[in-house]
């Protein structure tokens, strides 16, 4: 092992240069005209797969974006880990907000922005560079590893679930490994044991067969913006509290052990506030901001539209209004019943003056594991050795709708294995990687592969 840390200090630099290479890449998979762009991150993915020595590498199409395959099955008898990241990244709007250009990946102050750095490229292409240093020093790796990397993960991954169903065989393994996620904070490695779910919908409303003149026909007809602003108003109470019917049936509460393990992390909620920029935090009453964020169902107004908003003023009613709306969640809640339940109550609270759909767009099941697994043991002793300090348990609030699908599916537990930051702005502008963060990282995923190894099944 040695050998493989040595190697992997040695060739920093080069890391840092292939990566950048890597983030160059627009593989925006929203945008349809950057489908070639994702193709061609799909196919420089293959390539590097196959140069640092993965065998058996190919692109798996799908209806969509195409799924990247590789392995290496030259340990007998040890454990297989299957590894998972994906290769698309989220668009780059507002442009004008970047410091530097999204695509031409910046190295300041310790950090290289570009979008995808944190999420996923540049953690997927740690464990490219800690497969490379086994093979290139010894030959072999000490287990047996698959990777998949799939194109479509920033839009719902809406092919992987139906790619996994039809692979059993060729996905079977021990463990799912997955580094796509943040660290508590900077100096505070991290392992995270509980992911939310995610509902999305849209909610169209219509008035009119088109806008009217406000003066000629204000008082006539109801205006779908102020019919969309009641609706979403009934969404949740002054504490913060969701008004949908059972949303809350089958939440998992908080033991008081993890409320009380959460009390002792590095959390402080003043500068918390202060980088966000809020004057002040809000959330569900009788909870701890921390507790909101990863053990909380939630609901959110995503995206608002409707009449105009351009320069100066225009007196109209507008025909329709549409918002887009996120419901997180949490263990035990199931997305296919938060849906009917939501559609449910937004038919009840809708008046009957406008017309009003509701469109499901995606989502996911939430996930969580528990923290004594041996695999995830595991992965906290390769966290220790490669940032130095154990790491802390926490769970996340954001989602990976493909754990759920790994476990489910395959029937063996998930790990992740993160270290970005939470403020490493993934989906934002300025997105970047904290470049201590990806070399330790580096090496606690090669060692990662030795303690998995040593996992009795």
């Amino acid at each position: 092992m040695i050998k493989v840390i040595d190697y992997i200090n040695t060739n920093r630099d080069r890391y840092i240069s292939e990566l950048k290479q890597y983030l160059a890449i627009p593989s925006i998979s929203a945008l349809p005209e950057r489908t070639g762009d994702v193709l061609r991150c799909a196919e420089w993915s293959s390539a590097e797969m196959t140069r640092i020595g993965l065998t058996n590498v190919r692109l798996e199409t799908t209806p969509g974006h195409p799924i990247v395959y590789g392995e290496w099955l030259g340990a007998p008898g040890a454990p297989t880990i299957l590894f998972y990241g994906h290769y698309d990244v989220q668009p780059v709007d507002p442009l004008e907000l970047w410091e530097s250009p999204p695509f031409e990946a910046t190295v300041r102050d310790g950090e290289i922005y570009a979008r995808g750095a944190a999420d996923d490229k540049g953690q997927v292409f740690m464990h490219f560079k800690a497969i490379e240093a086994h093979l290139k020093q010894g030959g072999s790796l000490p287990v047996n590893l698959k990777v998949i990397l799939e194109g479509e993960e920033e839009v719902g991954s809406v092919n992987l679930d139906n790619f996994v169903r039809a692979n059993h065989d060729l996905l079977k393994a021990d463990v799912v490994v997955i580094s796509d996620s943040a660290m508590f904070a900077k100096g505070v490695p991290s392992i995270c044991y509980s992911l939310r779910g995610l509902v999305y919908f849209q909610i169209d409303v219509r008035g009119t067969k088109s806008d009217l003149h406000s003066g000629v026909f204000g008082g006539a007809v109801a205006n779908p913006n102020m019919v969309l602003a009641q609706i979403l108003s009934q969404m949740k109470d002054r504490s913060g509290r969701v008004k949908i019917t059972g949303f809350y049936d089958d939440v998992r509460e908080l033991s008081a052990e993890e409320r009380e393990a959460w009390k002792k992390l590095p959390f402080n909620e003043k500068q918390y506030k202060k980088d966000l920029g809020a004057p002040k935090l809000f959330g569900e009453t009788g909870f701890t901001t921390l507790e909101r964020v990863w053990g909380r169902p939630t609901f959110e107004v995503n995206g608002l539209l409707g009449g105009f908003t351009g320069e100066g003023a225009k007196t109209v009613i507008p025909a329709v209004a549409m918002a887009k709306v996120s419901m997180r969640l949490v263990p035990n809640q199931d997305p296919d019943k938060i849906a009917e339940q939501f559609a449910a109550y937004v038919k009840d609270v809708a008046p009957p003056t406008v017309e009003v759909t509701v469109t499901r767009m995606h989502g996911g099941k939430p996930w969580i594991t528990e923290y004594d697994n041996p695999f995830v043991q595991a992965a906290g002793r390769a966290i220790e050795q490669g940032f130095g300090k154990p790491p802390v348990f926490c769970r996340e609030g954001g989602s990976i709708p493909v754990v759920s699908t790994f476990q489910e599916e395959l029937q063996v537990p998930a790990v992740l294995f993160g270290v970005g930051l939470p403020d490493e702005n993934a989906h934002a502008p300025n997105e970047k990687l904290d470049l201590s963060n990806f070399h330790n990282g580096i090496i606690a995923s090669a060692i990662l592969y030795g303690e998995i190894a040593k996992v009795q099944r």
